[in-house]
C-alpha cells in the first residue's frame, strides 16, 4: 500500500491523518518548506493553538479570513480553523485545493441550526430576508439572501431597508445584541456557541473585584447578561484592536482564550485575563477548534488531505449570500 493510500484509510476512519510523525522532526521548518513547496497559504483564526498562529500567513476573524480567502493566489489554500470556515473558502476559491486539518473540527454554533430544519422555518416567514452569521453551514448559506460577521453585522442589518421583515440566523445572542443595537425587531433562530453561553456573571463580578483597574471586554455571542457588565463589546478583530488601542493595562476578556495570545504579543506590557466559566472546567477554549494541532497541520499539507469539495450547487447558491456581506463590508470600508 502506498503511503498515500495509507493516509486516506487513515483519513477514512478519523477524519483526519492518524499517521506517526517523527517526533524528532522540526514542524515550524517542515511546514515552511511545504507551504514554499506546494505554493499554499495558511490561515488560521485567532481561537486556534498559539503554535499554529504563529506559524500561519493569515491570523483573522470570520471576515478577515473570508476575506484572504478570496483573494489569496495561492493553489491551496490550509485553514486552521473549522470546517464552515474551510468550507466559506472553497466557496471563494472554487477552483483551489482546500484542506482542513481535521473534517472534525465542527463548531456548535453552525451544528444548532441544521438546514433541513430552517428551511421549514423559513417557510414560515415567506415575507422576510434571512440573515445569517458566517458562523453556518454552506447549506444554509444557501438558503440565506445576506450573510453577515460579528465585525459586520450592524453594517449589514442597517443595510436592508427598514420596512423589510428580517430572519436572523443562526445565534440568537448575536441576534438579541443586533436587535438592540439597531432597533430592529427579527425572527431570531435559537442557536449559540457552546463557549460564549459558559461565561459566568456571579465569577467575573469577583473578578472584577479582585482587579478594579481591569476593563471586561466581551464578544456579541456572550448573553445578555454578561454582555450588559461589559465595558467594550466587539468581534475578536475588534476586541484585540480595542486593547491595542486603550490607555488601560487589565483587560477580563470573554471569548474563546485563543485571542489572548495574540493580544500578548501585541501589547505584551499589559494584562490580559481570560473570563472565568460557570463550572472549573476549560470552557472558555473550543474543543472544535483545538482539534487542529501542529501535527495535524503537517500531515495536511504533506498528503494535500483532508480536503473540503462541495457541489456545484452549494458553491454557486452560497456564494450569492457572500458576496453580498463582502460588497457591505467593502462599503463601510472594514476590513478583519
Amino acid at each position: 500500500m502506498t503511503a498515500l493510500a495509507t493516509a486516506a484509510t487513515a483519513l477514512n476512519k478519523n477524519g483526519y491523518l492518524d499517521l506517526e510523525v517523527d517526533p524528532s522532526l522540526d514542524l515550524v521548518a517542515e511546514i515552511q518548506r511545504l507551504k514554499k513547496e506546494k505554493n499554499a497559504v495558511i490561515l488560521a483564526h485567532y481561537y486556534q493553538e498559539s503554535e499554529i498562529q504563529d506559524v500561519a500567513d493569515y491570523i483573522g476573524d470570520s471576515l478577515g479570513l473570508s476575506q484572504q480567502a478570496a483573494k489569496t493566489e495561492a493553489d491551496i489554500i490550509v485553514f486552521a480553523g473549522v470546517h464552515f470556515m474551510a468550507e466559506t473558502a472553497k466557496i471563494l476559491s472554487p477552483h483551489k485545493k482546500v484542506l482542513l486539518p481535521d473534517l472534525k473540527a465542527g463548531c456548535s454554533l453552525a451544528d444548532s441550526c441544521p438546514a433541513p430544519l430552517f428551511r421549514k422555518f423559513k417557510e414560515k416567514y415567506p415575507d422576510h430576508v434571512v440573515v445569517s452569521y458566517i458562523n453556518c453551514t454552506a447549506e444554509l448559506k444557501t438558503l440565506t439572501d445576506i450573510c453577515c460577521t460579528s465585525t459586520n453585522a450592524v453594517h449589514v442589518i442597517n443595510s436592508i431597508p427598514e420596512d423589510q421583515k428580517i430572519i436572523f440566523a443562526p445565534d440568537i445572542n448575536l441576534g438579541r445584541y443586533l436587535v438592540k443595537k439597531t432597533g430592529r425587531d427579527m425572527v431570531l433562530w435559537n442557536g449559540s456557541c457552546m463557549v460564549h453561553e459558559i461565561f459566568s456573571a456571579e465569577k467575573i463580578a469577583k473578578l472584577r473585584a479582585r482587579y478594579p483597574k481591569a476593563l471586561f471586554i466581551a464578544h456579541p455571542e456572550c448573553e445578555t447578561h454578561i454582555l450588559d457588565q461589559a465595558d467594550f463589546i466587539g468581534s475578536t478583530t475588534g476586541l484585540l484592536k480595542f486593547t491595542i488601542a486603550s490607555e488601560a493595562t487589565e483587560f477580563i476578556v470573554a471569548t474563546e482564550a485563543g485571542i489572548l495570545h495574540q493580544m500578548e504579543k501585541s501589547s505584551p506590557h499589559k494584562t490580559f485575563i481570560p473570563a472565568p466559566p460557570e463550572n472549573n472546567c476549560a470552557c472558555n477554549e473550543c474543543p472544535h477548534m483545538k482539534r487542529n494541532t501542529m501535527e495535524k497541520l503537517y500531515l495536511c499539507m504533506q498528503y494535500e488531505l483532508p480536503e473540503i469539495e462541495l457541489p456545484q450547487r452549494i458553491i454557486e447558491e452560497g456564494r450569492l449570500c457572500i458576496d453580498r456581506m463582502l460588497d457591505v463590508s467593502a462599503k463601510a470600508g472594514l476590513v478583519g
